[in-house]
């Protein structure tokens, strides 16, 4: 089945290969897509940032270097690296399958060797769009949803970074987010957006640490035609891009130590050079930046600069862990639960009483990105109208919540007549002044819970 992501509308599929013959045999072959071809590298990555095509063919073999893999490997990782969702299938030769394992270890989706079977291509082309499909599919589990209420929770920690929100959004000042891998820096940052005059502008977000140092100065602020190797555009920046909206850098803990001095005089003066130009582009945006680093040790440690810090902290927002959020984490499950539920076509009741044990017992070292994928998981296994802690895939050894408060309250009044006894050799008359009861409740205590005055 070929996937169209609109009726009437072809897929871009790229295909990266220096072989014109192979080039006519694959447009023939391949006549259901838009077929856009290269034939180096360089051609290769400018048709990627122009297109965004979600499958691309790779052959290893490029020029300059025909007879090995190093430019095809080279050009698998910039790929990637630009696209981690592009879906690249690698075509190798004959008897090459050390270098298609070490393509398949560096992201690639599958690979086809030579010589080339239009039928066998075609098949895994066609299966690559559609698990494309189904990921950006199961994509949509992964937000909460920002029309109405999209930061749920009610706990005090919570309700603190609700409030900053919405203090924050009306003003310019530039805004750093703390917290955790997986606790929800990028949906705050929406919000902040959503919530601010800007709204109705672009929110563009960059991901410092998941760009290779040697692409994200062009990624941020843009590059004129002929700057480098590839360049066959003026194409604008992240940056740029945002103009009048809101700019996201996350991960900015990550930025490269020499970067930080251009990103600094941006934020100060809203003045932008392409790579390559020399003329002043002004960008009126908003900041937003977050990362999961302690900036202030890394200040000290000279690894991030102190000026930038001060320049991005103008307001703090510390986000909690889950595991410090209460019971938030049975509401968000709950949410969660509904949307996976409406995506796979089920219904469900909700949770067992030891699936909520589980998941307000749990440490959740993922945060919520982990609460995520352990709910989908669930959700698309189960069979029963109820989540169980097993379906969850928790530990069911770990220690448990109890709801029921008669039950609690009884296993704490046992062990404080334990302790005290021990505490106590073993008087009563002590144990009882000890506890602040009469003997007779003493005694009526010791009967209860089976207590022996050894």
């Amino acid at each position: 089945m070929k996937v169209v992501p609109e009726e009437g509308v072809m897929e871009k599929l790229l295909v990266v290969e220096d072989d014109i013959g192979i080039q006519k045999q694959l447009k023939w072959t391949l006549d259901n897509y838009d077929v856009v071809f290269a034939n180096d590298r360089s051609l290769a990555i400018s048709s990627l940032r122009r297109f965004t095509p979600r499958v691309v063919t790779l052959d290893l073999g490029l020029p300059p270097d025909e007879e090995n893999a190093s430019e095809g490997l080279a050009t698998l990782q910039e790929i990637l690296s630009l696209n981690p969702s592009c879906k690249v299938i690698v075509i190798t030769g004959n008897d090459d399958n050390q270098n298609a394992l070490k393509a398949i270890k560096l992201g690639a989706h599958d690979f086809y060797q030579k010589p080339i079977n239009d039928e066998e291509l075609t098949v895994i082309i066609n299966r690559a769009f559609l698990v494309s499909t189904l990921e950006s599919e199961n994509a949509k589990l992964d937000a909460i949803d920002c029309s109405d209420t999209p930061i749920i929770g009610s706990s005090p920690k919570m309700m603190k970074v609700k409030s900053m929100i919405d203090k924050v959004a009306p003003t310019e000042l530039t805004t750093l987010l703390l917290g955790e891998s997986g606790t929800g820096k990028d949906l705050i940052a929406r919000e902040i957006h959503r919530k601010s005059s800007r709204s109705d502008k672009p929110f563009v977000a960059i991901n410092c640490a998941s760009i290779p140092e040697t692409l994200l100065e062009s990624e941020l602020f843009g590059y004129e035609k002929g700057a480098f190797t590839g360049a066959q555009k003026t194409t604008p920046g992240k940056i740029e891009c945002a103009d009048g909206g809101t700019l996201f850098l996350d991960e900015i803990g990550d930025m490269p130590y020499s970067l930080q001095a251009k990103l600094l005089r941006f934020l100060q003066d809203k003045i932008i050079e392409r790579v390559g130009g020399r003329n002043q582009i002004s960008v009126d945006i908003k900041i937003v930046c977050a990362t999961h680093q302690n900036l202030r040790e890394m200040v000290l440690e000279k690894t991030f600069r102190e000026d930038l810090f001060y320049r991005i902290s103008e307001i703090i927002i510390d986000i909690p862990p889950l595991r410090e959020r209460n019971e938030d984490v049975l509401t968000i499950s709950r949410t969660l639960l509904n949307q996976s539920a409406d995506m796979l076509s089920k219904n469900f009741n909700g949770f067992s009483d030891e699936a909520m044990n589980a998941i307000l017992s749990y440490h959740w070292p993922g945060n919520i990105r982990e609460l995520q994928n352990k709910i989908k998981s669930a959700a698309l296994m189960s069979e029963a109208k109820l989540i169980s802690a097993e379906d969850l895939g928790l530990n069911s050894n770990q220690s448990t919540i109890e709801f029921n408060l008669k039950v609690t309250r009884d296993k704490a009044e046992r062990e404080a007549v334990s302790k005290a006894l021990t505490y106590c050799d073993g008087n009563l008359s002590n144990t009882a002044k000890y506890l602040g009861i009469t003997r007779p409740t003493l005694y009526q205590l010791l009967d209860k819970y089976a207590l022996k005055n050894s």
